[in-house]
């Protein structure tokens, strides 16, 4: 009997893995998205900003492949069942389900996130940031990792009569060498972006951030970079997770708990054979989509899954559309001296990003060049 592969979540993760299940297997593959449409959630900044993102639809992708795609949006997972219940359509039953349904930003964790905070993890919201920052004067972007610098960037580059502010919690660019942190502040400085950092923010209201020390910092728009959530579908359904809500995974992505069940991207809580747990990131969803379908290829004929293989080589931040930091990195993700800058390094930047959705159009190609 053909086994049924149930994809939840066309993310980077899920979009890779479904097509490279159905390419390298027999099985009868479906993927269940809320969206018809692929989010390149790597350029959501771009939208934000303004610019215009090219037009994916999932079927598109999907072209060539024998995967099946049903829009709807998954409401409740019964693993003693082996069904998934949906919003909209009548329960899909599985042989495998694979859980990739990434994360969302979390604005639950500091009062007024939710009511007065933009984000730029979902197309719906940096559509709406957009709109906002129509009639803003001063931004404040709340988060001093990878992804409120490249927005903090876009935005003061693409509007430079915005005032934009970048606050943090910890020392600005302390993630990066000292060269990667010399830069870094070259381009604020250039850009007019007011870094504040050191400042944890206790509050978001309608006028700007409240900081730990009862600072007020005023803005028209916050943008809320800082931190993610995942689904609580895996909890509730009663599989193991971690403290987060990720579903715990062992070194083939299976749930240590239910063995019908696989793990991939920022929703699932991967780690390397060095226990370090992979963060939640574009870089590390496609290598391990790509691991996850050797393994389930493996397990359908019977052939025990291959370990996780897994590392870091580097971090790539855009800083507007001209320029960029590419921080090379060790193993561990820990950075390294070398660093690329300037217009090459937006051009590599560019490249990287353009080969997410490469990758999704050539899966088994990209599976055979990429690590």
């Amino acid at each position: 009997m053909t086994a049924h592969i149930v994809v939840l979540g066309a993310g980077y993760s899920g979009l890779l893995t479904a097509k490279l299940i159905a390419k390298r297997t027999d099985a009868r593959v479906t993927l269940v998205n809320a969206r018809d449409r692929f989010v390149e959630r790597v350029r959501l900044h771009q939208l934000a900003a303004g610019q215009e993102l090219e037009d994916l639809p999932i079927t598109g992708l999907l072209e060539g492949s024998s995967a099946a795609f049903k829009q709807d949006r998954v409401t409740g997972i019964v693993p003693d069942m082996r069904t998934i219940t949906l919003a909209e359509g009548e329960p899909l039953t599985y042989d495998i389900l694979v859980y990739a349904l990434g994360s969302t930003a979390d604005l639950e964790s500091v009062p007024g996130a939710a009511e007065h905070a933009f984000t730029v993890t979902s197309a719906e919201q940096a559509a709406a940031l957009r709109t906002r920052l129509e009639n803003s004067k001063t931004v404040a972007v709340v988060g001093g990792g990878l992804t409120g610098i490249e927005a903090a960037t876009e935005i003061a580059e693409t509007k430079p009569g915005l005032k934009v502010k970048l606050v943090t919690g910890g020392v600005f660019g302390e993630a990066l060498s000292e060269k990667g942190g010399k830069h870094l502040r070259k381009v604020f400085g250039r850009l007019g972006i007011d870094i504040v950092d050191n400042a944890v923010v206790k509050e978001v209201a309608a006028e700007g951030v409240v900081l730990a020390d009862g600072k007020h910092l005023e803005a028209d728009t916050v943008v809320w970079t800082t931190g993610f959530r995942v689904p609580e579908l895996a909890r509730a359904a009663g599989l193991e997770c971690d403290a987060s809500g990720r579903l715990a995974v062992d070194e083939t992505l299976r749930s240590v708990s239910h063995p019908d069940v696989y793990g991939v991207g920022d929703a699932a809580a991967a780690r390397m054979k060095t226990g370090q747990e992979l963060r939640m990131a574009c870089a590390t969803g496609l290598p391990s989509a790509m691991q996850l379908a050797r393994s389930i290829s493996g397990a359908l004929v019977g052939k025990p899954g291959k370990p996780l293989r897994f590392r870091y080589f580097n971090q790539c931040i855009s800083l507007g559309r001209r320029d960029a930091l590419v921080q090379f990195v060790r193993a561990d993700d820990t950075p390294v001296s070398a660093v690329l800058t300037g217009r090459f390094a937006a051009r590599y930047k560019e490249t990287i990003v353009r080969s997410t959705v490469w990758a999704q159009r050539h899966p088994v190609l990209a599976a055979a060049v990429l690590p």
